[in-house]
């Protein structure tokens, strides 16, 4: 007992320590604007060596970009506008939050969280918010704009501390992004990269779209597992000790009672939503549906189903947000419709400033060729070390953790370090399927502890909403025992699994035979 306090204790000031300092930094508005300058200056500096790293994607060498050249700062000035605007978090979030802001304060969320929580036992309230984050990647980035902020409701709504509500609904869309039992529009997108990179040794390899697909299931029994635990064994505790939750200013419909009225209206608009969705789906299943791509496929990242998530999402909260709205009175007239998506809109103003900044940052990173400098640097770095091939896996895993806190975009990162990585593993007689599932790991675990991640500052604005000192020290301090267990426990479920041989996915294999 005395030990596990002593343990206790021990990670409470280490996590109060990084909190304090992470606290320190500017608002993540202004470290975005402070980093872009920084990348400016690096740029300026660097371009004027010669580099002999090979782009894998151009077969030539790295040029580090100088952003501080009249030309670039032109260039600059004449995108700074469609840079922001054409920024995709952006786009996500507001249109999809405003048919949530009809659906929350027409009442209709209130009363649906309130039939949800009758029927989901208190105990399981955590896996069940982790479970559903995991499956929300099947719909993109829905569980950014729809599941986090709603599971700090639910928590609060319970008398749990919201924050860990938030954080346990984040580990699960952001930490386990590249784990789900439901093939999304990741798994083609991810082989496309690898079969390429294959390629690179042997022409005519060909890699299942499913390949991980077996491996992505499993791995959400993991996951849920270790975030349920230190939700509530670990976080949560902490929370109540250090972060109080003023309940007069939480902007938050209180969970009475669900009167005749309000079930009746909330019975009708589910309908309408029900119908909504399965006729919308009649629409998409037809192989000659308008909605599939040019290969007839409903979940690859072309298919207009796939870009259609984000306004789906509007549509299908909309809908039955005005019809409970009319129906219990909440909704009057048109006019008490726009108010919910103002309020809902304000609520935004924080995250749209520091979008602007943010938007500037990736763009002006990306231009640098910095991004690529780092990753394929350390994926030349970890090819240089020759280990053993279940060391060398393994610090793949540690490798894309690294590069992903700055090379924030999944496809990117692999474009980059595959065709390095994917080629030098088979060369050790591992296969491109074992590379590519070593890679998810990686890319998903260091998610939710980088303040680059495009949503990271949206959860802040999420914490905010209950404890106003929130700032992205606390929010990394409560996200980063999830980051170090997700990597330690999914590599060791991933060493398990390939030392049980058990199947990775459709038409996949461990080995590759020279």
């Amino acid at each position: 007992m005395a030990n596990q306090q002593l343990k206790q204790g021990f990670l409470g000031r280490a996590l109060d320590g990084i909190e304090r300092v992470g606290n320190k930094l500017p608002d993540p508005a202004m470290l975005f604007l402070m980093l872009m300058f920084i990348v400016w200056a690096l740029s300026a500096l660097l371009s004027g060596f010669s580099f002999e790293t090979i782009d894998p994607r151009t077969q030539a060498p790295i040029v580090v970009s100088n952003l501080m050249s009249a030309e670039a700062l032109t260039h600059f000035l004449m995108n700074m506008v469609p840079t922001f605007t054409s920024f995709a978090p952006l786009g996500v979030v507001l249109v999809a939050m405003l048919g949530v802001g009809v659906a929350e304060h027409s009442g209709f969320i209130n009363t649906a969280l309130k039939q949800m929580l009758k029927v989901t036992p208190a105990k399981f309230l955590t896996p069940a918010v982790v479970l559903v984050g995991i499956i929300s990647h099947t719909a993109t980035d829905a569980g950014y704009v729809v599941v986090i902020p709603l599971a700090g409701v639910i928590f609060f709504a319970v008398g749990r501390h919201p924050l860990a509500g938030i954080a346990a609904a984040f580990a699960g869309v952001s930490g386990g992004f590249c784990a789900n039992f439901i093939p999304s529009g990741i798994d083609p997108l991810l082989q496309s990269f690898t079969q390429s990179a294959a390629q690179i040794v042997d022409p005519t390899i060909q890699v299942n779209p499913l390949n991980n697909w077996f491996f992505a299931a499993s791995s959400c029994i993991p996951i849920v597992l270790v975030i349920w635990y230190l939700t509530d064994k670990i976080l949560e505790p902490r929370l109540q000790r250090t972060h109080r939750v003023n309940n007069d200013e939480v902007d938050v419909p209180a969970m009475n009672e669900v009167t005749d009225k309000e079930l009746k209206a909330f019975r009708i608009a589910s309908i309408v939503m029900m119908a909504a969705i399965v006729g919308f789906f009649a629409l998409a299943l037809p192989e000659s549906s308008t909605l599939r791509d040019a290969n007839g496929s409903l979940t690859s990242f072309s298919a207009p189903l796939m870009k259609s998530i984000v306004p789906l999402i509007f549509i299908f909260f909309l809908l039955p947000g005005l019809v409970y709205g009319y129906l219990t009175g909440a909704f009057t007239k048109t006019a008490d419709v726009v108010a919910a998506m103002s309020k809902s809109m304000s609520g935004m103003a924080h995250y749209i400033v520091m979008a602007f900044f943010c938007a500037q940052f990736v763009a002006a990173f990306s231009q640098s060729n910095l991004g690529a400098l780092i990753a394929v640097e350390g994926a030349d770095l970890l090819k240089a070390m020759n280990l053993p091939a279940e060391v060398t896996v393994i610090g793949m895993v540690f490798l894309v953790a690294f590069v992903n806190l700055f090379v924030g975009s999944s496809s990117a990162k692999w474009a980059l370090i595959g065709p390095v990585l994917v080629p030098m593993l088979m060369q050790l007689n591992i296969s491109p399927d074992l590379s590519q599932a070593a890679y998810r790991i990686g890319d998903s675990s260091s998610n939710i502890v980088t303040p680059l991640m495009p949503y990271f500052p949206l959860v802040v604005v999420y914490c905010q909403r209950y404890v106003k000192n929130i700032g992205i020290g606390t929010l990394i301090s409560m996200m980063l025992p999830f980051s170090i267990s997700l990597i330690a426990i999914w590599s060791t479920w991933l060493l398990v699994y390939w030392g049980l041989g058990l199947p990775l996915g459709l038409g996949a294999s461990y080995s590759y035979g020279l």
